[in-house]
């Protein structure tokens, strides 16, 4: 990401700058250059690690993938009623009270169900 030659040309400002810009707390004294530099030099391959060694954000686990799939299998598919109320929920037309409450819903669980199924193809990468 960065290589010691252009962090060790800027200022300590910049380089705390950096640093906040990405979230990042010096690693050592904060007075010396360094510790900043090696923040940024470090962080992506301690990341890189963490995630290997399953600390902070990790992967799901394969009954994780089952049981996301099983929601979804739950969810079902909408009819072609459901879909053309969707359709024109999506184009602004709204009913009247109290069924546009029961309309958001059918919007909103479709969102859901897109969103599990987004979710679902990005995990699977």
């Amino acid at each position: 990401m960065f290589t010691r030659s252009e962090l060790e040309i800027k200022t300590v400002g910049e380089l705390k700058g950096l640093c906040k810009q990405y979230g990042l707390k010096p690693l050592g004294n904060p007075s010396y250059k360094t510790a900043w530099i090696d923040a940024l030099l470090t962080f992506a391959a301690i990341a890189l690690r963490q995630t290997k060694e399953g600390e902070g954000l990790r992967r799901m686990t394969f009954k994780g993938y089952q049981d996301l799939g099983q929601a979804l299998d739950q969810m079902g598919e909408p009819t072609d009623q459901q879909s053309a109320l969707i359709r024109a929920t999506m184009q602004g037309k709204r009913l009247e009270y109290p069924q546009r409450y029961e309309q958001e819903t059918l919007l909103n669980l479709h969102k859901a169900k897109m969103h599990l199924e987004q979710a679902l193809d990005l995990l699977n990468m």
